[in-house]
């Protein structure tokens, strides 16, 4: 049972739909309006509609019957009264709650058995901080005592190689768990990745890099070519010294400096050269200190006037993102959190991230982030990359055109919803990668439903891949059967083994060993592999009792 109209939903349901034999319900207001009109297009669902979530929803849904119980919608508080609904009808179902405030999250998940809380921003943002730092990888997938990670072939020793994950050299066409394995050029790794610049030099030279934009941006132009042209002369003027009065350079430098000084000792006995070249200095010191001066009050009081109208100072090297809701809030705190400077352009002051990106000190741009000015007011043009993640598809794109036009070679990450207008944007526009917050989140959602250990996922293009943990049943299909016949070109690779009453993981799998009851594999597979896995893992005899009720009917679902 899914309860939410909205396009986590609905990409949940889909997810459901493709993984199990189950009817679906769906419980939603309307089903003529919003996303009603797609989830109740999706064959094998029962719509339910219900202006609110009270219990006689639940008991119409039939929520009684439900072996898990999903609650997306965007209100927090809203999802915890319908979770204590549930639970009251339906103490064995497996709740999977949707939270913004994870901190809240975790402390509700002790007060319901077996529930699962999950966030669908903390989960797709991963993928946009990578894809904003041009990673391969949205994030480290963490086992017992390793850490693996995405990588290119050619980075990755061969004894750090875990297994082959994709064939990307097709344009266009992404082959998933090739047959070939020596032909992906995308990899699983164990270790530390090293991938692209090392984040220390990196930072270090972005803040190199910034000081010096700011020091150039904090000082009048006009002001600071005349100062530059005067220190000029007093440079050729020691050269004159040195050349024509027969000095050495640092005694020429030496009389330079008193005579910029006003420290000049008229003696009509220099040579006529010697004698315009020390007048000549003697009036560029009168000059040049006032200017020097000027330039630098200047500065001072630009800055201070900047600090006072909350005007964002000069910076380069940054990311700029677009959108402070759920999905923009955790990018920007992931981002601070790797030490990536971050400028914010928001169109609303109450939005969601605002106070957190206060309380990191980031900078925010308030304006419409459709428009060049307001683009231009965080620096786009200057930034390593932009991301746009607000809730509106028009946006995004507006933004991210802008944005490519400011600087020809700007990396860009894009939220789109709808999949099939991402695959068409990245391939027609040149976007850099264009990601979906309900299509990275729906997996773990579901898998969660079905309770199975997801262990994180691993977007490849636009497809998902699964990282997943099964224990092997006595009696089951995979009991007695070797490692290596779980493999399955395109569907299923298994990773690692833990065997029965052992503390430790094998990595990578040793593909002779005859699995038994008690084990567990790490299994990386697409959706569908994972699920032909999962059923081979259960035994035999659980599955006869599970249809054993279906084929009573008195206990048969209207």
């Amino acid at each position: 049972m899914v309860c939410g109209d909205n396009p986590l939903a609905y990409r949940l349901v889909e997810e459901l739909v493709t993984q199990t034999d189950d009817e679906v319900t769906v419980i939603l207001p309307s089903v003529a309006r919003n996303y009603g009109p797609r989830i109740s297009a999706i064959p094998k669902v029962r719509v339910i509609e219900a202006s609110e979530l009270h219990e006689s929803a639940f008991r119409a849904a039939q929520v009684e019957q439900a072996g898990a119980v999903a609650l997306v919608d965007q209100d927090d508080v809203g999802n915890i009264h319908a979770a204590l609904r549930v639970q009251e009808l339906n103490r064995d179902a497996r709740l999977v709650i949707r939270f913004f405030n994870m901190n809240l999250g975790q402390r509700i998940q002790a007060l319901f058995p077996g529930c699962a809380v999950l966030s669908d921003a903390e989960t797709a943002a991963p993928s946009f901080v990578a894809g904003a730092l041009s990673e391969l990888a949205p994030s480290y997938v963490r086992l017992p005592g390793r850490t693996l990670y995405v990588a290119r072939r050619c980075d990755v020793a061969s004894d750090r190689l875990i297994c082959a994950l994709a064939d990307t050299s097709n344009s266009g066409q992404t082959d998933l768990l090739p047959t070939d394995q020596e032909q992906a050029d995308l990899v699983l790794a164990e270790g530390h990745a090293t991938l692209g610049d090392n984040p220390t030099h990196r930072r270090r030279r972005d803040l190199l890099r910034t000081l010096w934009w700011r020091i150039g941006a904090s000082f009048n132009r006009k002001l600071g070519i005349t100062a530059l042209g005067l220190l000029v002369v007093l440079g050729l003027a020691t050269a004159l010294f040195a050349r024509l009065g027969g000095l050495s350079w640092y005694d020429a430098l030496y009389l330079v400096l008193l005579d910029a000084a006003g420290a000049a000792q008229p003696d009509t006995g220099l040579s006529i050269a010697n004698k315009i070249v020390q007048t000549m200095v003697t009036i560029v010191g009168i000059s040049i200190i006032p200017v020097v001066t000027a330039t630098v009050v200047d500065a001072v009081v630009s800055s201070r006037l900047d600090t006072v109208l909350g005007r964002i100072r000069p910076i380069v090297g940054h990311v700029v993102v677009v959108g402070l809701g759920n999905v923009g809030a955790r990018v920007v705190s992931q981002l601070d959190d790797l030490g990536v400077p971050v400028v914010c352009v928001e169109i609303d002051e109450h939005a969601r991230g605002v106070p957190l990106a206060r309380q990191i000190g980031v900078p925010i741009v308030f304006g419409d982030a459709s428009r060049e000015d307001t683009l231009r007011a965080a620096y786009v043009g200057t930034c390593r990359a932009l991301v746009a993640v607000t809730g509106n598809d028009v946006t995004n794109l507006e933004a991210a055109l802008h944005g490519r036009a400011m600087s020809e070679h700007l990396r860009v990450v894009l939220r789109l919803f709808d999949g099939d207008l991402a695959e068409r944007v990245e391939r027609n526009f040149g976007i850099t990668i264009s990601r979906s917050v309900p299509g990275l989140a729906a997996p773990a959602f579901a898998g969660a439903m079905l309770r199975r250990e997801v262990l994180g996922t691993i977007p490849v293009g636009r497809r998902i891949l699964l990282m997943a943990e099964v224990p092997i049943q006595a009696g089951s299909d995979l009991d007695g059967v070797v490692a290596a016949s779980v493999n399955a070109p395109h569907q299923a690779q298994v990773i690692a083994i833990q065997r029965r009453a052992a503390d430790t993981l094998e990595l990578p799998a040793p593909s002779d060993h005859r699995l038994a009851g008690g084990d567990r594999l790490i299994v990386l597979a697409t959706r569908a592999g994972l699920g032909r896995v999962l059923i081979r893992s259960v035994a035999t005899e659980m599955w006869r009792q599970l249809d054993e009720p279906a084929t009573t009917p008195a206990t048969m679902s209207p």
